[in-house]
């Protein structure tokens, strides 16, 4: 019979000791000095969330807390290593035993350890996502497929979705039926290349970034041995951003924290806004089930709002019924400003009241970083670029690339530079590279033999007789062929149809099959270039509409060097990529049902809910101005305008909270 036998921690001499209550708000303390368990720290938008993970880091050494035994998982080695300076300025004594970090720089400091477990050595190769997707490439063509002569996803596509698979915990046959159907049918090649792509990182003694977690969590499961060790050592294990963890992520945490089960987990349901990259909501909204003696604190004292913007955030969340509820109160005086509510008639008009507004703001001494434009997808910005060009204001896209700088933009305006001008040497090229079988080399000889054509017969009369009598391999011959016919569809005799005619042909005949297999984001981009065409419609012939297109490029470019001088530039950015920062003034545009909320949301509730929580997130990025905008009036797919009907948000919003702007034409 073993005896049981405990280490009693030596004492910590500490000369300063530092005073929590004064440091800290009531409902930060309560969750700072909780007594150990499983607890789950709800905090608010600006409530101060770092500031109570920090003090807790603070207060379990202060202690008598071992460094070594505490576990710091953030979604950022930044956000670690600042929490980890700020206990050591807090505190009088080493705290560098504490092992802080990301999920995956954590996995990997395992792995090196252990790896050997699985049948790896310590010194594996972490792959980007560039070796990735090279290595999937190769393992593809080992299985004999040609994506030549199938549409079979790329590299890029592949990683994607092998990453899903490891994330979401899904078989891969239902993460292709939610997110991917239209491969479907390549179900078991997919299968094929997923199993050979294992066995050759195995072989290569390489990991891709996902196997920082699921290789993992396997030598857990499979070694109790490790995973003892290691549940053991971590008697206090702290998460930040708990609401964007996704299932592999949660499985990590509750495994590590059975035996100990002091697991503090802080985060805002109300911000959970990624379940399109595998985040899951039911990770922080069924903590209290897993851990049923879970202690819940609410965090929602506001340090960065007037009172006026938050009376409109917690309106803003309150139809949500999946949520854990709480009322977020301000700090801040008030300002006597509410919140403006701008009806337009149109996107036009839309683009010319943010531009005003903004010079008028610069005028009043706000400097244009501190400025944010928020939209729900990156297309809402496409009428708004123009009118900030027009008016020579810098902005940044915080979002990406510039909307007509994008390559799916610029691929499909290729073949409408090309018909209206069928000299245009590089969007010939561009054009023809997107077929299979053509590459640059490929590309070069086709554009010598159409420009001795060109010039041999001249003008284009039907564009199938010249390009059918071009030599092409036969693994490009079908799509040379679809190439010429849509050609002669969308510039009959050589006159180019209307600009957004064309973009809806190009699309629906040629690259929505090339789109599907080469993006990650096929659906969105599907979306930017539907809303191209009904952008497109506003121009008289292709010339102006490429014109337009060609001078914003110019005006950007030419503005490029001046913004990096002095960095006084407009933020425009869709509300995902501008969760965690705050400005002064908050725009945010096309309110509307079918835009934001976005049309592909409303199928579900869970789907509507999270789009709620975007428009919350959207509306505590502001500290002191907040514009609620959208236009009445929209240009359909079809020909004319559209009425639009506000977002359902909006309505939600009870009228006296804010303030309904009137805006008049001189």
């Amino acid at each position: 019979m073993s005896r049981q036998y405990t280490l009693q921690r030596a004492p910590r001499a500490t000369s300063i000791h530092v005073d929590y209550a004064a440091e800290l708000n009531e409902q930060q303390l309560a969750a700072v000095t909780a007594p150990p368990g499983p607890l789950l720290v709800i905090a608010g938008a600006g409530s101060g969330k770092t500031r109570t993970l920090t003090y807790r880091v603070a207060y379990l050494l202060e202690n008598g807390i071992d460094p070594r035994n505490v576990l710091l998982l953030t979604f950022t080695n930044k956000a670690a290593r600042e929490m980890l300076n700020r206990v050591a300025n807090l505190l009088p004594m080493d705290a560098s035993g504490i092992w802080g970090g990301t999920f995956h720089s954590v996995g990997n400091r395992m792995l090196r350890r252990h790896g050997s477990a699985l049948g790896y050595s310590s010194g594996f190769t972490i792959m980007d996502r560039e070796d990735q997707k090279d290595l999937i490439e190769v393992v593809v063509a080992s299985a004999g497929i040609d994506p030549k002569e199938i549409r079979f996803p790329k590299g890029d596509v592949l990683a994607e979705i092998f990453s899903f698979v490891v994330n979401t915990e899904k078989p891969l046959e239902e993460l292709l039926a939610e997110k991917f159907p239209y491969f479907l049918p390549l179900l078991d090649k997919i299968k094929g290349v997923y199993d050979r792509y294992e066995k050759k990182k195995k072989a290569n003694n390489s990991m891709d970034f996902d196997d920082l977690l699921e290789k993992t969590l396997s030598m857990f499961q499979q070694h109790e041995r490790i995973a003892a060790f290691y549940r053991r050592q971590f008697q206090f294990i702290l998460v930040d951003e708990y609401q964007d963890t996704n299932k592999i992520q949660a499985d990590l945490v509750d495994l590590l924290a059975r035996d100990h089960r002091n697991v503090m987990v802080v985060g805002d349901d109300a911000q959970s806004i990624y379940s399109w990259r595998g985040a899951n909501f039911q990770n922080i909204l069924e903590f209290p089930k897993r851990y049923p003696d879970a202690q819940v604190f609410k965090i929602e004292m506001n340090y960065r709002s007037v009172p006026e913007i938050l009376e409109v955030a917690n309106a803003a969340i309150a139809a949500n019924i999946q949520q854990f509820r709480k009322h977020l109160s301000a700090t801040r005086e008030s300002n006597a400003t509410k919140p403006a509510l701008v009806a337009l008639n149109d996107a036009a008009e839309q683009a010319q009241f943010v531009a005003q507004r903004i010079l008028e703001l610069r005028d009043e001494g706000v400097d244009l970083r501190d400025i944010a434009v928020l939209y729900r997808a990156h297309y809402h910005a496409i009428e708004l670029q123009l009118e900030l060009s027009r008016r020579g204001v810098p902005y940044q896209i915080t979002s990406g690339i510039r909307f007509f700088e994008q390559a799916h933009i610029k691929d499909v305006t290729a073949f409408i530079r090309f018909v209206a001008n069928p000299r245009d040497e590089v969007a010939c090229k561009r054009m023809v590279k997107l077929l299979p079988g053509i590459g640059n080399r490929t590309a070069a000889n086709l554009w010598r033999e159409w420009e001795n054509a060109l010039n041999e017969r001249g003008e284009i009369t039907s564009w199938s007789e010249r390009l059918l009598a071009m030599r092409v391999s036969a693994k490009s011959k079908k799509a040379w062929e679809q190439l010429a016919h849509t050609l002669d569809e969308i510039a009959p005799g050589g006159q180019p149809n209307s600009s957004s005619d064309m973009i809806t042909s190009i699309v629906e005949a040629i690259y929505d099959d090339y789109a599907k297999v080469t993006f990650t984001n096929y659906e969105l981009r599907r979306e930017d270039l539907n809303q191209l065409a009904v952008f497109a419609r506003q121009f008289k012939d292709v010339h102006e509409f490429l014109a337009q297109l060609a001078l914003i490029s110019n005006v950007d470019a030419e503005a490029a060097p001046n913004q990096a001088a002095d960095k006084e530039a407009v933020n425009l950015s869709t509300v995902h990529q501008a969760k965690g920062l705050e400005f002064h003034t908050v725009f945010v545009i096309w309110l509307t049902e079918g835009m934001f909320p976005s049309s592909r949301s409303l199928d579900t509730r869970a789907a509507l809910e999270e789009e709620r929580r975007l428009f919350y997130v959207a509306i505590t990025r502001a500290r002191d101005e907040l514009y609620l905008i959208y236009p009445q009036l929209r240009l359909s797919g079809g020909y004319g305008d559209v009425f639009q009907r506000p977002s359902r948000f909006l309505q939600e919003i009870p009228s006296e909270l804010v303030e309904d702007w009137q805006v008049t034409k001189k």
